[in-house]
């Protein structure tokens, strides 16, 4: 996904909505790995997958705009402006996906709009009024 995101490069807007996995398996096996009486489980390696995000946050043919997401299960905003910093974003998206919100499978969202310039807290809102109120923000930057 990184490699067809590079290849799109440059564009006017960037916005990272797509969560790839942080993790993958380090090394697959190429067989089944078939159960042994008595025997523990093998241990599950995990390598980091490229960051897309922070690719395109500080590549040299980076966009204008670049938005990114954070689902967040703690510290929403301190997470989120974090994020904004390392992955080099103009505004960072973040939400409190914790089971008790809601949120993961849900119809509606609450968000923490991070900028550069400061934070903006959106009320409570079914996710396709998300979508416009975001693609409003944006369509503003270029105003």
């Amino acid at each position: 996904m990184r490699d067809a995101v590079i290849a799109a490069l440059p564009a006017d807007i960037a916005v990272m909505v797509a969560a790839v996995a942080d993790w993958r398996v380090a090394s697959a096996s190429g067989n089944k790995i078939k159960k042994q009486p008595g025997e523990a489980p093998p241990p599950l390696l995990l390598t980091e997958n490229p960051d897309i995000l922070k690719t395109v946050g500080h590549h040299a043919k980076r966009p204008k705009l670049v938005v990114g997401f954070a689902a967040e299960t703690q510290n929403v905003a301190e997470n989120g402006r974090s994020k904004l910093e390392r992955k080099g974003a103009d505004y960072i998206v973040a939400n409190d996906v914790s089971p008790h919100t809601g949120i993961m499978g849900g119809d509606r969202n609450t968000v923490k709009v991070i900028g550069k310039s400061g934070d903006e807290d959106w009320p409570e809102m079914d996710k396709q009024a998300v979508a416009e109120r975001l693609g409003k923000l944006i369509a503003s930057h270029f105003s």
